[in-house]
């Protein structure tokens, strides 16, 4: 089979791969789609910055956010059978500690943890190695495409929804519309919220007035444009996904007292008084990384429900010999929403 490993110096080589057999609880699935992710970017396409555990693997194939059809399965397999479409968890926990146990792979601190795309084979490839317990029924509601953008990017974005118990009752302001950003975004809307964002991309912010956005605004603007809007008293919900450290300081200055505010974006610095920021106005502020299994599961069914659809912020898509162009294409920043690859 075909398949695309990033050496890294902003290299990507298609090479060919033996065809996957599968092992005990173990399940070969056809590549539909697998989408590229700024992770894969920053620390694999332009060079290794991953250390011990959370490294890639040189030689590995890249592409964490896949999704398929059910090829083959092994001894074993239960849940699945050739034909079925799934959506795939991106990490593969040790299956035992308590966050393996609550879902929660993404966390699993065993040295058996595996990423795939990262210390396992991944999505841009014709074909996958998956373990069972990482696979969950794709709805016939939703495309492969859709099913690819789940786990890791909506998913993000889910967690920071979930932690943030954002609902119709809430403005949200949302910093940093990125793919990340923009699911944020959506999935804010669906659940009721009136919805606030902010980038310095010109062409993100229409994009993200189109998915639904009540107001973007460029960052020079939006304290005044958020103190105005909420007349003077802040957002009920303030969520970065940026990472930006001028993004992290708007979200703590434009929370309205008894807030919350989530930081989803991954990297950068950030320093702020704690006093008159964050204890004297009540703010509560939490980390939120990848989501888990069930609430994944969860996402499915809502994503079904409110008729939403990950792929609308798709706006390139590339084939497997073209996966060199679509990252150099996402890694120049020159797309506003996600780039897919479809093998």
């Amino acid at each position: 089979m075909r398949g695309v490993v990033l050496p890294g110096g902003s290299r990507v080589e298609l090479r060919q791969f033996p065809d996957p057999q599968p092992g005990i609880g173990q399940v070969v699935v056809r590549m539909k789609a697998s989408s590229i992710c700024g992770s894969d970017v920053r620390a694999i396409y332009r060079e290794h910055l991953g250390k011990g555990a959370e490294g890639y693997v040189d030689g590995t194939i890249g592409g964490h956010e896949p999704c398929g059809q059910v090829e083959e399965i092994g001894p074993g397999v239960t849940s699945v059978k050739p034909g079925d479409r799934v959506a795939i968890y991106h990490i593969v926990g040790c299956g035992h500690c308590r966050d393996c146990r609550g879902g929660f792979m993404i966390s699993c601190s065993s040295p058996r943890r595996a990423a795939y795309g990262w210390q396992r084979n991944g999505g841009h490839a014709d074909f996958l190695l998956a373990e069972e317990r990482t696979l969950l029924p794709l709805p016939d509601q939703l495309s492969y495409v859709d099913g690819a953008l789940v786990a890791c990017g909506f998913g993000t974005a889910w967690q920071g929804i979930l932690r943030s118990g954002v609902s119709g009752r809430d403005r949200v302001l949302v910093t940093g519309l990125g793919p990340v950003g923009l699911a944020t975004l959506m999935l804010a809307v669906a659940s009721g919220a009136e919805v606030y964002g902010v980038d310095i991309n010109p062409a993100r912010r229409a994009f993200a007035k189109e998915l639904g956005a009540t107001e973007v605004f460029g960052p020079e603007e939006a304290a005044d444009k958020v103190r105005q809007l909420t007349g003077g008293k802040g957002v009920e919900v303030a969520i970065d996904c940026s990472a930006a450290t001028s993004a992290r300081i708007l979200c703590l200055g434009s929370a309205r007292q008894w807030g919350r505010v989530i930081f989803i974006g991954e990297g950068g610095e950030v320093e702020f008084a704690p006093s008159p920021t964050l204890i004297h106005h009540q703010l509560s502020l939490k980390g939120s990384w990848v989501t888990g299994l069930g609430e994944m599961e969860d996402l499915l069914e809502f994503l079904v429900r409110r008729e939403i659809h990950p792929e609308r912020t798709v706006t390139q898509r590339y084939t497997l010999e073209e996966t060199g162009e679509a990252y150099r294409v996402f890694g120049a920043g020159e797309t506003a929403g996600k780039v897919v690859v479809i093998p």
